[in-house]
């Protein structure tokens, strides 16, 4: 059975993340000339899908669906599953490889990239409201 206190709290955690992403998006040359600034954009990037990586496993272990194979099949199985629409689980899957690339350094991180997704965070929004509105 799903913990709805325990997703509803890391959901928060993730739409945290989100909202700093929001206001970050806007910040001035000076504030981006900071050394600090696009790591902590990394940084939030990594906490916000690892809450969605977080909710996906404790969906998957509470229904039985699992294990799944990896953190972006966990993702996917919420969508095969009806939780998220199939398109939002894949496009979040996704994220969950940018997340390694964040973390693990398996390449070169583009920061480019980096501030595209920070233009455009909206599957990890349509995340949030989907599992919420499952709870």
């Amino acid at each position: 059975m799903v913990d709805e206190a325990r997703v509803a709290r890391l959901l928060r955690g993730v739409a945290d993340d989100l909202a700093v992403l929001r206001t970050e998006k806007d910040a001035p040359p000076q504030r981006r000339a900071d050394p600090l600034w696009l790591r902590g954009i990394k940084y939030v990037f990594v906490t916000a899908i690892e809450g969605c990586v977080d909710v996906a496993q404790h969906f998957c272990s509470s229904e039985g669906w699992g294990p799944p194979n990896d953190n972006g099949h966990a993702i996917r199985l919420l969508g095969a599953h009806g939780v998220l629409p199939a398109d939002v689980a894949e496009r979040v899957a996704r994220a969950v490889g940018f997340r390694n690339v964040l973390v693990h350094d398996y390449i070169d991180v583009d920061d480019g990239i980096v501030l595209a997704r920070l233009e455009d965070p909206s599957d990890l929004e349509l995340f949030v409201r989907a599992v919420a509105g499952r709870l």
